[in-house]
């Protein structure tokens, strides 16, 4: 028993973790509010005691899923590449159909992380809703951001209002998870970021 506990003690950063990796997967398939501490447990090996060491409360275990799961996989995904490009119409459009060729049923089943809990929880937690809509700005941030360069490249059309434009796609990619989810259609799904991409395509000078 003491080989154990010492390596638990040796390796806390593993435990939280597997304790953040678990917490996301249940709360994306169970939603935050019907997501179970045992059931994320049973995920890990991890005792009731390591979890509590790691957060007070299952609320800050889900904002420690919003900052420290959802919002990296957001920022290699989509920031990323933004950050690094002079030319981001090209890059938005590959980035959407990437997104259009990986869509499967598991994103029918269960949608996006970043909006589930945006329509569930920011009507019921500040703290919640803050922590999202950080990303968001973010995410808005970034391609606002991408699209100025494209503007001082001579890329993106003069007459493109970067920002109004960054906070669109940014809605418009949120909104076509959320339809695909509700109609259960990757084709609705597709069509959507279609649309999209044929509007991004517009931006080009």
């Amino acid at each position: 028993m003491s080989t154990v506990i010492a390596k638990k003690i040796r390796n806390p950063e593993q435990t939280r973790t597997d304790l953040l990796a678990a917490a996301y997967t249940e709360i994306l398939e169970s939603g935050f509010q019907a997501a179970s501490l045992d059931r994320i447990l049973a995920k890990t090996s991890v005792s009731k005691g390591a979890l509590y060491h790691h957060f007070g409360t299952k609320q800050e275990l889900g904002l420690a899923v919003v900052e420290d799961v959802i919002a990296p996989q957001l920022a290699q995904r989509w920031f990323v590449p933004l950050q690094q490009t002079t030319e981001p119409v090209p890059c938005l459009q590959q980035l959407l159909a990437e997104k259009i060729d990986a869509a499967d049923e598991q994103l029918l089943r269960y949608g996006c992380p970043l909006n589930n809990l945006m329509q569930e929880m920011s009507p019921l937690d500040e703290n919640f809703r803050q922590g999202l809509q950080r990303i968001l700005d973010e995410w808005t941030r970034v391609i606002s951001h991408a699209l100025t360069r494209g503007q001082q490249q001579g890329n993106v059309r003069q007459e493109v209002n970067p920002m109004e434009a960054a906070l669109f796609i940014v809605a418009a990619i949120e909104g076509c998870v959320g339809l695909g989810k509700n109609a259960q259609s990757l084709q609705s799904y597709r069509t959507c970021l279609g649309q999209l991409r044929q509007y991004i395509g517009t931006l080009a000078a």
